[in-house]
């Protein structure tokens, strides 16, 4: 509660709302959406991806993105390996009507179990860690079998209408390209669903791909795309790490019961705790752009500007998806003119402090570039020193007719 964001919590909702909205905004922007179908095969040439789905329709497409899940046809098409750690527990959850059932959690030697009220006050949504791991779509008696394991008997369940496993598998794609094929989400990392990360970290994935709207638009080369395999690799390989240890962590034998004595006495001090909610929000992820200001590479603080054009929060000049450069100090310091037609220019004032999760405070700037995701690209200091560059390796060279307006910025091109 005391980390400097606007939404300073923790926030549980089910998954199948967010979907909705998701969804919902996909209809808005009238994407081409084609269901029940699926890529059975492709093939990679010089300017795109030729696939064959499985209806027998045949589609083309600049570049193939894999965002489709763990099981990956699309990942194991293209060759990439999935290395990682087997599962080493298995868990059922299940949406049924139960006979008395004890409301809460009840953990036990292999981890936690719990059985929760559905929105209707009379249905329960059940999770249960099963005494072997097991694999594939699990059965009703493998659910009564797992209710008697842990609570003596069935509760006489019935009426189940939804049942599914998960795991604690741990598994991360060598590679998160393959010439014009790119994978996200859980095609492209699986862990634990442990601390809730998975969503977050799969949206960011394809937060991360308005470079690949610059390679198609061609303001931009498609050497950028590897960037996103040096950016997103790391974070889903952290997530992935923790994950496993908070999966470890919920065992409830005497040994591991010990380190959650040691861990509560850790997580009383400042530091660590800090460090540790910054981790499972996803608030300290850091992108390595190089040396300088502890702004780059961050996400950018949500700040109240005061602009020209009225008061705006610094996440509202992000809606249309553009970069923006904020310049905090004098109004007209920067000619972004070679950039007018990719790039954003604000001229605002903000007095207020600095801040930044686990981080604290830091110094003010004198501007700053933001990228589409939201996450500081450059960082002034009264002067506009590295900003060419930097416009030019995130939202490509300056115009043509400009070509020598930005001479380092060129040599960086060529290179």
């Amino acid at each position: 509660s005391d980390f400097p964001t606007r939404h300073n919590y923790g926030l549980a909702l089910w998954q199948e709302g967010i979907e909705r909205v998701l969804a919902g905004w996909v209809d808005e922007l009238a994407v081409p959406t084609y269901r029940g179908v699926e890529v059975a095969a492709f093939a990679q040439h010089e300017t795109g991806v030729a696939m064959e789905l499985s209806d027998g329709r045949a589609l083309h497409a600049s570049y193939l993105v894999g965002c489709d899940g763990g099981r990956s046809r699309i990942r194991k098409l293209a060759g990439i390996d999935f290395p990682g750690w087997d599962a080493s527990l298995s868990y059922l959850i299940a949406e049924a009507t139960m006979t008395d059932p004890e409301w809460g959690a009840r953990p036990n030697e292999r981890g936690i179990n719990a059985l929760a009220k559905l929105e209707d006050g009379k249905r329960v949504r059940a999770v249960l860690n099963e005494t072997h791991v097991k694999h594939g779509e699990p059965t009703l008696d493998e659910l009564r079998a797992a209710l008697t394991a842990v609570y003596g008997t069935e509760l006489a369940v019935r009426d189940v209408t939804y049942l599914s496993r998960f795991s604690d598998a741990a598994r991360q794609a060598a590679s998160y390209r393959a010439g014009r094929v790119l994978l996200a989400g859980d095609a492209a990392h699986v862990h634990s669903p442990a601390g809730g990360q998975g969503l977050n970290l799969g949206v960011q994935d394809a937060i991360n791909w308005d470079r690949l709207a610059q390679v198609i638009h061609g303001t931009a080369p498609d050497l950028l795309l590897d960037t996103y395999q040096t950016e997103r690799h790391p974070i889903a390989a952290r997530v992935l790490r923790n994950t496993m240890a908070q999966t470890a962590a919920m065992r409830g034998d005497d040994r591991t019961k010990a380190l959650h004595a040691n861990l509560t006495e850790l997580l009383q001090l400042e530091g660590p705790r800090k460090r540790y909610a910054g981790m499972m929000s996803g608030l300290d992820i850091h992108y390595d752009l190089g040396p300088g200001h502890p702004l780059l590479g961050r996400r950018m603080p949500d700040l109240e500007l005061d602009t020209t054009a009225g008061p705006r929060r610094v996440f509202s000049l992000l809606h249309e998806a553009r970069p923006v450069v904020l310049n905090i100090g004098a109004p007209g310091t920067f000619d972004l003119a070679p950039w007018a037609d990719r790039v954003r220019l604000i001229d605002a004032r903000y007095a207020g402090p600095w801040e930044l999760p686990v981080i604290g405070a830091v110094r003010a700037p004198s501007a700053v570039v933001i990228r589409p995701d939201g996450y500081v690209a450059w960082v002034g200091s009264g002067t506009d020193e590295g900003l060419c560059a930097a416009l030019t390796t995130w939202f490509g060279p300056p115009s043509w007719r400009l070509v020598g307006w930005c001479a380092g910025a060129q040599r960086l091109v060529r290179a």
